[in-house]
């Protein structure tokens, strides 16, 4: 089943597992979720597979998704493989420049999109292109102000199950071969324009063939809650590992709404990024400090309980004694289970976390009281990952141990170099960058820094933000980023200093959190800009950060900061699609205050 090839998995599943439910989806967070058995799904894609051949679509034709998640972008991808077409998505908060660029670099003739919004901005890209001509429209309630070149999805569905196109699609299935290309995935370009990363049929099929031997728990009992936009390797990747295995993905459409996800589901899985993880953990962290000492004190005991029993005996592989079996026991049913059901995460089994930088004290905190983070390391061009916690084993520090088959080295500046069956071939239309992204013998240069510790790999930092400081100290600012924003008061923090005599920071604070400070403290003010300025919540401020930098050197020490009243954003370019920061962006929109920070 691992080695099957994308263009027949949908409906050979659906032979296994018929009326099973394949997919969930609903259009608000207070509907009813809508099922999609295995089988309505392999007709829908059969459908879609032929309506393809009817609108002329030809073999490894690039056709383009622009859309919130929703279960008809997975109804697309595996139609397309069926054709052997390729599948490039996009973010769906990208601006019409964005969307040009890859219309224009992948000669995209057709797209699909998801609400008004996404569709009025395709229609600008259409009216303005060579290439682009027609658009596929999700949602019924969009309004068309172009009914020539616009259709809606709905209707394409019709036009495939009246095809008698079947043949040339089964044609196109037996001709699959593994250098198939299956999609292009544009990185988000924290600099410059994003990349094209071209990824064929057999890095996915080498992908599916070594997870099932790390991740050996889950099975189709399983449930799913596709979070992370479908448009990202990490999320796209894991929802066709659960369709392998036949876990049932719930579709969260918007993400603002996945707290109220979690709790309605209860999935045993579900991806996601640290900074999710960061905001979980702040929240419950705030809700323990409203307790009376009493039931601090119980929760402290709890949680190093935890500890003992989950990291100190089980992570090794150690059996716990009787006595801390029972104790353990009591520590979950009064505090731990609570805390978990609170989360909506008691039935958790695998929750894999990558992108960025985790706290050791985030995984160390949720490993301890049960919630199973796996966190793991990988990129676009790796088909996602690289490494990932074992069940056992696994040291805290570290990203995981290095998966099957993927072959690691560490190269100059410590960097992180790949090679393996899921490591792809090159950037689509880019041959500076394909020059630059292997080295001589052929391995895949990550642009991370880092090192290696038996199987297992420890990140430092991305070469590319390593900065250094005009007295010649290399600054590492991920980890002061990810060491600060643990803070309750912190949201964001962009840490600056290249260049530059000393590191200073620009911080993001928990707005209604730092008004509740203002209270207790009698700090008069008649605007967020006036109480960011007030010389008492600064000193505080510069408190908690020289707390959070205790240990690091003189010279990693954020000497200012200037605490800013809107956090970034990817609507204003501050952040990546996958919420990195783009450090370039913040320096130029805050320059002014940069400059003040050194100015004397």
């Amino acid at each position: 089943m691992e080695n099957l090839h994308f263009s027949q998995l949908i409906s050979v599943q659906a032979k296994k597992f018929g009326d099973k439910t394949a997919l969930c989806y609903r259009d608000s967070v207070n509907d009813d979720w809508t099922k999609i058995s295995w089988l309505l799904l392999s007709n829908q894609v059969s459908a879609l597979s032929r309506a393809f051949v009817e609108m002329g679509l030809t073999v490894q034709q690039r056709v383009a998704q622009f859309s919130q998640n929703k279960a008809e972008n997975l109804v697309v991808d595996f139609a397309l493989y069926a054709n052997r077409l390729v599948m490039v998505p996009m973010y769906a908060t990208s601006t019409v420049s964005q969307v040009e660029y890859i219309v224009t670099d992948a000669k995209i003739e057709i797209i699909f999109v998801g609400d008004q919004k996404q569709y009025n901005i395709a229609l600008e890209v259409l009216e303005n292109s060579q290439y682009l001509k027609k658009i596929v429209v999700f949602d019924k309630n969009v309004v068309f102000t172009n009914t020539e070149n616009c259709m809606y999805y709905d209707d394409l569905l019709k036009i495939g199950a009246k095809s008698t196109k079947l043949f040339e699609v089964q044609q196109r299935q037996d001709e699959a071969k593994g250098k198939d290309l299956s999609c292009i995935l544009y990185t988000s370009g924290t600099t410059g324009n994003p990349k094209g990363v071209m990824l064929p049929h057999s890095c996915y099929t080498e992908a599916m063939r070594i997870h099932p031997l790390r991740l050996t728990s889950i099975t189709q009992e399983d449930t799913s809650i596709a979070f992370l936009p479908l448009s990202h390797v990490f999320e796209r990747t894991w929802c066709y590992f659960c369709l392998l295995k036949g876990v049932t993905i719930y579709i969260n459409q918007f993400p603002t709404e996945i707290q109220k996800t979690i709790k309605d589901v209860r999935p045993t899985l579900m991806c996601a990024v640290p900074r999710f993880w960061e905001k979980v953990y702040a929240g419950v962290q705030e809700n323990i400090s409203k307790f009376s000492p009493f039931m601090q004190g119980i929760v402290t005991w709890a949680v190093a309980t935890g500890r003992k029993h989950n990291i100190d005996h089980l992570r090794i592989g150690k059996k716990p004694g009787i006595y801390l079996k029972m104790t353990y026991a009591i520590a979950n049913k009064l505090i731990l289970s609570k805390v978990k059901q609170t989360l909506g995460l008691e039935n958790a089994n695998i929750l894999p976390v990558a992108g960025a930088k985790l706290s050791d004290e985030i995984t160390l905190f949720f490993r301890s009281i049960g919630v199973p983070i796996v966190y793991g390391y990988g990129l676009t061009e790796s088909t996602a990952t690289v490494t990932c916690f074992e069940n056992e084993g696994y040291e805290i520090g570290t990203v995981g141990t290095i998966m099957p088959g993927v072959e690691v080295r560490i190269g100059e500046e410590s960097e992180i170099q790949l090679r393996g069956k899921t490591i792809f071939p090159g950037y689509y239309n880019n041959p500076e960058a394909n020059k630059a992204a292997f080295t001589e013998d052929g391995w895949f240069k990550t642009g991370d820094a880092g090192f290696l510790k038996g199987n297992q790999i420890v990140l430092t930092d991305r070469l590319k933000d390593l900065f250094k400081t005009s007295n010649g100290k290399y600054i590492a600012p991920q980890e002061i980023e990810t060491r600060l924003g643990l803070d309750k008061y912190i949201d964001q923090v962009a840490v600056i200093g290249d260049e530059r005599n000393y590191v200073t920071a620009i911080i993001a604070p928990v707005i209604p959190i730092l008004e509740e400070y203002a209270k207790k403290n009698n700090i008069q003010y008649s605007s967020i800009e006036e109480l960011l300025k007030s010389p008492t919540v600064n000193e505080f401020m510069q408190g908690r950060i020289k707390e959070h930098q205790k240990g690091m050197a003189d010279y990693e020490m954020i000497k200012r900061f200037t605490l800013i009243s809107k956090s970034f954003a990817i609507e204003t370019g501050e952040l990546t699609n996958t919420l990195k920061v783009r450090r370039t962006v913040i320096m130029q929109k805050y320059k002014l205050q940069i400059d003040e920070m050194y100015a004397n």
